[in-house]
């Protein structure tokens, strides 16, 4: 795999490609190069929604393809396209009212140990779900997707301070949650 600053060339010499020429061929390409990323970005925004992912990144890309001009290149065009993921997220919020969210900061009891990775999973998941919804999506872009808090201030539009503090308070909670995890595991190395 080659390193993110050759990634992100390749990604500038599409982008003018499919400016100066109007080259479809370059913005599929870049198409095929992002659109896992960005497919799972929304799923996960969407707590695995496959098919309004499908659609929502069908439509940022579409978007990313009107606004290609507007690019530049202050962040990597993974981040750029993050960045309009999380806005049509947010669009189709506002106008389907789907991410009504039912999870309050309080309340969430401690999880007791089980025993397998799939159970950690599953409490991780549900843990998730009692976060504020910016904790979330703060740790969704940081952790999740592996952006820099830059890069995830960037992709939220939200103050860098701003986003470091989420995520902060997010990871604490989850800790606390999750300790019996962290119990267990220490329980599991001693014979």
């Amino acid at each position: 795999m080659a390193d993110s600053a050759a990634e992100a060339r390749i990604d500038q010499a599409l982008v003018a490609r499919a400016l100066l020429g109007d080259d479809r061929r370059a913005f599929e390409q870049l198409v095929r190069r992002h659109q896992g990323m960005v497919r799972a970005q929304l799923c996960r925004l969407l707590h695995g929604d496959h098919a309004a992912a499908d659609d929502l990144a069908q439509e940022t890309f579409l978007l990313a393809w009107r606004k290609l001009d507007q690019f530049r290149s202050e962040a990597r065009f993974s981040t750029w396209l993050h960045r309009i993921a999380y806005a049509c997220f947010l669009q189709m919020c506002r106008t389907k009212s789907w991410a009504a969210r039912d999870a309050q900061d309080e309340g969430m009891e401690l999880l007791p140990a089980p025993a397998h990775a799939m159970d950690l999973r599953m409490d991780l998941a549900r843990a998730m779900r009692h976060l504020s919804a910016a904790e979330q999506t703060v740790l969704l872009h940081c952790v999740q997707l592996g952006l820099s808090h830059d890069e995830a201030a960037y992709v939220l539009a939200m103050p860098l301070g701003t986003v470091k503090t989420h995520a902060t308070r997010g990871k604490a909670k989850l800790k606390t949650w999750l300790s019996a995890w962290q119990h267990a595991a220490g329980e599991e190395s001693v014979p």
